[in-house]
């Protein structure tokens, strides 16, 4: 009898909160960070977000929208070692005129049919975390126009600017329907207290940014990498007890593949990719957290792991980014916004002369709103802001953030963008509600962007007097209205429907004459998505 007693204890005991494990971008984890809004849970990072990273602890007592819903479990197999199921979830979308995606991994979301399907298994215990969880790709790939390529390859960007500088971001993955697959969150690691070693392939969001982080995004494909730091972990000050508040810190190596649309040169084909990221959460400024990151990108050779500790060499593009997020939960509040600089500025005393040699930045807010508070419906409103243009310094000669004439590929990875993958050498903005519901969310963004300023910019600078109208007002834009729901028929069974309106102006450049005012070409493309998930 005692020993029942004993075991409905610990049952109840594990009852008490609910450990939550998710992958980036899931909306599994944007609802925990929409709590962690609300001040009903913990961020468990500061910046630098893995799936293995993103361990929420919510109160199982709590109330909030989504108490009686299930996402995601753990189950004890034995001693210390429990697993998690992930899936079985599909996901489709399918676009009338043009691509249109972002944030999907391995899936190119072409014109046409589009699938994603993911499913996995996670083991934890003594320290260990083994997680397989693949990714799987279908993309209809159906014709579209596109603008003359730059590269050998028929499909390559059309865009290659100074010192024969390269750019793998293919407009279109070839001329037929195809099927990729990755490794996707897959990984194996140890962790021992909060300092934890890895080797996998998951992907890395750093900093606070809802859509659009500088750096690193979960929009290309996966990588392989090694990583070694600190999770969050408390700082307490020997001898005098005071509590000094969080720390986080990472170091990372990874192989970048290229896509098979830029050149055959096969001695080019890896890249190698350092990074390093830290972020403090000062106990004397509640809410506050501090970050900065570096990357480094370098020819893959082994010499070349020497490049994690130098700056200005040869041979390398170097970037960094300084960040903050404040966060105020007694009122469902958060502003956040990032800084970065690519290389670092030349000459004398150059950070006082030319502090902005190279900078692109972005910030945004969140703000919760108690709608019904008594039914549990709640609002999230959300505003981000990015500008990755050149700045000034650079009207008069070409330039981009996510190029360098000594690294062929750019920032990307099997020809999609590693950060940004929406404005990656423009701007954007967007706007954006949630509403939170006990039987699910729904959501309107609007939003509008430029992808590829530079390009115009180049060609207008260094046009003749007599061409310089061909390129007056040829810029592309994006204007897109994205309405999505997200149903629970069952606490195990979700759907996912949406549908966008994606209004393209111009998407090829077109030179536009003074004697020719209405040219602009307008494309209305209308993208629908679908997606189920099981819960096991």
């Amino acid at each position: 009898m005692n020993k029942h007693l004993l075991i409905c204890l610990l049952c109840l005991l594990s009852a008490a909160n609910v450990f939550a494990q998710e992958a980036l971008k899931s909306f599994e984890e944007e609802y925990y960070d929409f709590l962690a809004l609300q001040g009903l849970t913990e961020r468990p990072a500061l910046s630098y977000r893995t799936l293995s990273d993103s361990v929420w602890n919510i109160d199982k007592e709590a109330e909030h929208s989504w108490q009686d819903n299930n996402l995601g479990v753990f189950h004890s197999l034995f001693g210390d070692f429990r697993m998690r199921i992930y899936g079985p979830e599909l996901f489709m979308s399918g676009n009338t005129a043009t691509p249109y995606g972002q944030n999907d991994g391995v899936l190119w979301q072409g014109r046409g049919f589009n699938a994603l399907f993911k499913s996995g298994i996670r083991f934890e215990g003594y320290g260990i975390e083994l997680t397989l969880l693949p990714h799987f790709a279908f993309s209809q790939n159906a014709e579209f126009e596109i603008m003359p390529s730059m590269y050998n390859n028929e499909y390559g960007y059309f865009w290659s600017y100074q010192h024969n500088a390269g750019i793998d971001a293919p407009q279109r993955f070839g001329n037929e329907p195809f099927f990729d697959w990755d490794f996707g969150d897959s990984e194996i690691r140890y962790t021992w207290k909060t300092l934890t070693a890895g080797f996998g392939t998951q992907t890395i969001w750093l900093g606070h940014a809802y859509l659009n982080p500088i750096l690193h995004s979960n929009n290309a494909p996966a990588y392989p990498k090694v990583d070694i730091g600190l999770r969050r972990q408390r700082v307490v000050i020997p001898g005098l007890n005071w509590y000094a508040g969080d720390i986080e810190a990472r170091l990372w190596v990874g192989q970048l593949s290229e896509s098979d649309y830029f050149d055959d040169d096969v001695t080019n084909d890896y890249t190698m990719f350092h990074g390093f990221s830290f972020a403090y959460a000062p106990s004397f400024l509640p809410g506050l957290t501090l970050f900065v990151n570096r990357v480094c990108l370098v020819p893959w050779a082994w010499e070349n792991l020497s490049y994690m500790f130098k700056t200005a060499q040869e041979f390398e593009d170097q970037k960094a980014s300084f960040g903050f997020s404040w966060l105020f939960p007694q009122v469902g509040f958060e502003v956040y916004g990032e800084l970065a600089i690519d290389d670092w500025v030349p000459g004398n005393l150059g950070g006082i002369r030319r502090p902005f040699h190279t900078t692109v930045y972005g910030f945004g807010f969140k703000k919760t709103l108690p709608i019904m508070p008594l039914r549990k419906i709640y609002g999230e409103l959300l505003f981000e802001y990015d500008w990755l243009e050149k700045t000034m310094e650079y009207a008069v000669r070409p330039y981009s953030f996510y190029a360098h004439h000594q690294i062929v590929h750019g920032y990307t990875n099997k020809g999609q963008w590693l950060g940004n993958g929406v404005s990656p050498i423009g701007n954007a903005q967007s706007l954006k509600f949630t509403l939170y519901y006990p039987d699910g969310n729904s959501s309107l963004m609007i939003s509008r962007n430029n992808p590829n300023t530079h390009y115009i910019y180049e060609n207008e600078f260094w046009a003749s007097n007599e061409r310089k109208d061909m390129f007056h007002n040829a810029f592309w834009a994006n204007f897109n209205i994205d309405l999505s729901t997200r149903y629970f028929f069952t606490s195990n069974f979700t759907v996912m429907a949406g549908v966008t309106y994606n209004l393209i102006i111009n998407p090829n450049y077109k030179r536009i004459f003074n004697d020719e005012p209405s040219s602009d070409t307008y494309i209305h493309n209308f993208s629908f998505q679908l997606g189920v998930k099981i819960y096991i």
